[in-house]
């Protein structure tokens, strides 16, 4: 059956909301803000990211709704036309959150994926993973080119030196992928634990250690460079060889990967994105 409009923009609104509180609740994360720890972020604690999810919300629904008000364009002009509502979506949470940026990559992906399900609604399109992510690539292509290659001879933004320096895109990247990490890894581990009868809790902890184990994360770049990165995702790797989510020893053993994070400043934010895109594909492909 195919919901109402109106419906559709404010339910899947809902699930990435959800999807956000998901992320945000799923304990333990290294380096993370969860239940139990702040991760590596003194400045951040659980209650202030449900303060800027819920300043974050009611701009969901306007993503989806702003996809299907430009579905007669092509998926190129997405990105520009959900623009406006990004900015004031961020405006709001930094009200929330008295400056801290909780969300802002978060946004940028959550706008992406609403927008694209609402252009592929009004396209009339089946509403699967593969259409979401090719939508997602077309309304992408060129980012990495237009917001990464640097506009003077030195790098000026912290996205602008990791790319000059390291060549990694970060959340650009993905986007221009159609989130590749999302579709080759978060998605089918997602699936696959969910099918084996994993709860969404647990599936999802698999996801996360898995998207940190692939992850070219510039979040950890740049807070300690390639060592940050190669050494999350070594670790990560050591632990899915070791553990699957519902093993018993699985929760200390990411207790003791948090620790190590914590110690060495490292914070997998990048990860921590693509583990609520997971989930939020996962609920919409199901609807």
């Amino acid at each position: 059956m195919t919901l109402p409009l109106s419906q559709l923009f404010q339910q899947v609104g809902e699930l990435a909301y959800n999807a956000m509180l998901a992320e945000v609740y799923l304990t333990p994360k290294p380096g993370l803000v969860d239940r139990q720890s702040n991760g590596a972020h003194d400045d951040m604690d659980v209650a202030l990211f449900q303060r800027s999810a819920n300043a974050i919300k009611p701009f969901l629904s306007q993503f989806v709704q702003r996809g299907w008000m430009l579905s007669k364009g092509n998926a190129s002009d997405l990105l520009t036309g959900i623009r406006g509502i990004g900015i004031n979506c961020e405006r709001a949470m930094f009200a929330a959150t008295s400056g801290v940026n909780t969300h802002k990559g978060m946004i940028f992906s959550l706008g992406l994926v609403c927008s694209a399900v609402g252009w592929l609604r009004g396209r009339q399109k089946p509403l699967t993973a593969v259409n979401i992510s090719a939508t997602i690539a077309v309304a992408g292509k060129g980012l990495v080119l237009l917001e990464l290659e640097p506009k003077s001879l030195l790098p000026q933004t912290a996205g602008e030196k990791i790319y000059s320096q390291y060549g990694l895109t970060g959340a650009r990247g993905e986007a221009e992928s159609g989130f590749a990490m999302v579709m080759n890894y978060g998605l089918p581990t997602y699936q696959l634990c969910r099918q084996c009868g994993q709860t969404d809790e647990q599936a999802l902890a698999q996801v996360l250690l898995t998207l940190m184990a692939h992850n070219p994360d510039t979040n950890l770049v740049s807070r300690g460079g390639l060592e940050g990165l190669y050494y999350v995702q070594q670790y990560a790797q050591a632990l899915l060889l070791k553990y699957a989510s519902t093993d018993v020893g699985f929760e200390r053993a990411m207790v003791q990967f948090d620790d190590a994070l914590v110690a060495r400043n490292l914070s997998p934010g990048g990860s921590a994105d693509l583990l609520a895109i997971t989930r939020l594909i996962a609920q919409l492909v199901s609807m």
